[in-house]
């Protein structure tokens, strides 16, 4: 289960952190009437009863439980999703068969309360919006549904429907902030499916007498762009008469209006390209990802991305023997933080620790394996004394998650002989035909030969609770994104603070350390990339074997990654930017 959080113990404890912040003039910017509003088109936080689809929700949970902890005035505005899907894979008769199910989801169930209903116009139609909330501490949860609103990321990227999604809480929401007595001291926009949050500001300014670019100036610096992905899979092309019938009716101001219109090329627009020009502050969530990042004013001019790379809500995501043996050890603080001789302190870690701390998660991992079947329908259990490895993550093309089956002898050979298992985890976009091709051809492979069939599983409808458990009990964890794709990334940050040896490429937020770090997958070519993942992944089978080499891999993530990793340090490095 997710570890359900608490604010700071002290009111000492919350001026500590503020007091680690660079503007003395925080406090004063924001404030429970004007809080820091966090944007985005989807959580994953099962707790709060909303079921996001990957790695762009689960750190929007983060984000919130991390500001709850640390005292900080935030709101997150996102859409509750009446539906959600659930994936279902099984191999039978030699072939996948692959089921989506949807599920009723009734917010009153997990604690919202309903304020009152906002209105948007969409296709010659007045729509009503519940506007619904959920307090928690200094936080909140304000959300825009409907019956007919549909499931998380329904219909084609470019479509009417998620369009109207987009529109819904853009207008919708900020109708919500203004319902519930809220006024933005910053609106943070994740990726650009929150654009039409800020142009209702703008158009709120500009009608309601303000001039029109006095309006751009004040909309443009209270908004932060913050680009989530190097692969716009969720953007769209959008058509002038898609506009017409989901955002001009929206809009009161004729300056917005035309304003808008000039942004088309040819009767089409891309959101990136808008959201841009609304927003003067601009983040990337890594280092790497901030400086490829490929983006361009309409004047030509490159787009500079402050690198603020994500971070992970420890607590959520760590197993509590692990955070309480961190602490106790004077290797982290109260707030999660690397203490300042955290270096020093990581040279008490001993490899008896380790492998104690691991056989906690290994029970842990086998206790959530017990609900959930693997691609035969059987609930397995991960031996005590064997090695796992693990790949736990979006079934997309570049991530690579077919990889590891490159070779599949060298393969068996490395499981077998060390007594091994591997998990894979990770759900298939709907509609995404290529990707669900390579995930059958993976299944007949194993299916096909004892050995895999005997040691290799996977596990399809992904979540945050499995997630979490594989961080908590496997060895090994692997990561094969194609290098200057990934932006970021999270799991394997979850993966190093429980103690996991990581196995990547040096690509997304792994690339923010030195590639010594962790066990780096090189090469010119992807055959070269998989001859060097089949030596590190002996490399790590071998280091569990030996005390020295175990304790020191693990020494080295920790001393590298640990300042990267935390979300305390990631919302700080936030507040330092905006205030």
């Amino acid at each position: 289960m997710i570890k359900k959080l608490h604010p700071l113990e002290s009111i000492e404890d919350v001026e500590e952190f503020y007091a680690r912040l660079e503007r003395s003039s925080l406090t004063k910017s924001l404030s429970p009437e004007r809080p820091y509003t966090y944007w985005t088109i989807e959580l994953y936080d099962k707790a709060n009863g909303i079921r996001g689809g990957g790695g762009l929700g689960v750190l929007a949970a983060d984000t919130r439980r991390v500001a709850e902890q640390m005292n900080v005035p935030l709101t997150l505005i996102t859409p509750f999703y009446p539906s959600e899907q659930h994936q279902e894979c099984k191999l039978e008769n030699n072939k996948l068969i692959n089921r989506t199910r949807s599920s009723k989801v009734n917010y009153a169930e997990f604690g919202y309360n309903f304020v009152d209903t906002v209105n948007i116009r969409c296709n010659n139609q007045l729509v009503s919006l519940d506007v619904i909330e959920k307090n928690l501490g200094s936080t909140r949860i304000l959300c825009i549904t409907e019956p007919g609103f549909g499931e998380l990321y329904s219909g084609d990227s470019g479509g009417d429907h998620r369009l109207y999604q987009e529109v819904a809480l853009g207008f919708g929401g900020y109708q919500a902030l203004k319902l519930v007595g809220l006024k933005p001291a910053i609106m943070q926009l994740n990726e650009v499916a929150t654009f039409f949050a800020a142009l209702a500001r703008l158009d709120e300014l500009a009608s309601n007498g303000m001039d029109f670019y006095e309006a751009v100036v004040y909309t443009r610096k209270h908004t932060l762009y913050t680009n989530h992905t190097l692969v716009q899979a969720a953007e769209a092309t959008f058509h002038y008469d898609q506009f017409e019938h989901y955002v001009f009716p929206n809009l009161k101001s004729p300056a917005v209006k035309k304003w808008l219109s000039d942004k088309f090329d040819h009767g089409r627009i891309k959101l990136s390209t808008v959201t841009i020009e609304i927003a003067e502050l601009r983040s990337g969530v890594s280092k790497l990802h901030a400086r490829v990042a490929n983006y361009h004013e309409l004047s030509g001019k490159k787009v500079k991305f402050k690198p603020i790379t994500n971070g992970i809500d420890v607590p959520t995501w760590t197993a509590p023997e692990v955070i309480k043996y961190l602490n106790e050890q004077g290797i982290i603080d109260k707030f999660y933080l690397p203490t300042e001789d955290y270096e020093t302190k990581i040279d008490t870690i001993t490899a008896n620790k380790i492998r104690s701390l691991k056989l906690t998660g290994r029970k842990a991992l086998n206790k959530v394996l017990e609900t959930r079947p693997d691609q035969y329908g059987n609930h397995i259990q991960i031996p005590e004394d064997a090695l796992l490895f693990e790949f736990k993550r979006r079934f997309v093309d570049y991530k690579r998650p077919w990889l590891p089956f490159a070779n599949p002898e060298k393969l068996k050979k490395i499981l077998k002989e060390h007594n091994a298992h591997y998990i894979f985890a990770g759900r298939v976009h709907e509609g995404d035909t290529r990707m669900y091709d390579q995930l059958q051809k993976l299944l007949k492979l194993i299916d096909g030969d004892k050995i895999l069939k005997e040691r290799v599983h996977y596990l399809p409808d992904y979540d945050e609770e499995l997630g979490r458990a594989l961080s908590l009990g496997s060895n090994i964890a692997i990561n094969t994104p194609i290098v200057g794709l990934e932006a970021c990334g999270t799991s394997w940050m979850k993966d190093i603070i429980n103690l996991g040896i990581l196995i990547s490429t040096h690509d997304g937020g792994v690339a923010d350390c030195p590639s010594d770090s962790y066990f780096n997958i090189s090469g010119n070519t992807e055959a070269e990339e998989v001859k060097m993942l089949y030596f590190r992944m002996l490399d790590a089978v071998n280091a569990w074997k030996n005390d020295f080499d175990l304790e020191y891999i693990i020494k080295t993530e920790l001393k590298n990654f640990l300042p990267v990793i935390s979300g305390t340090r990631m919302l700080k490095d936030y507040l330092d930017f905006l205030f």
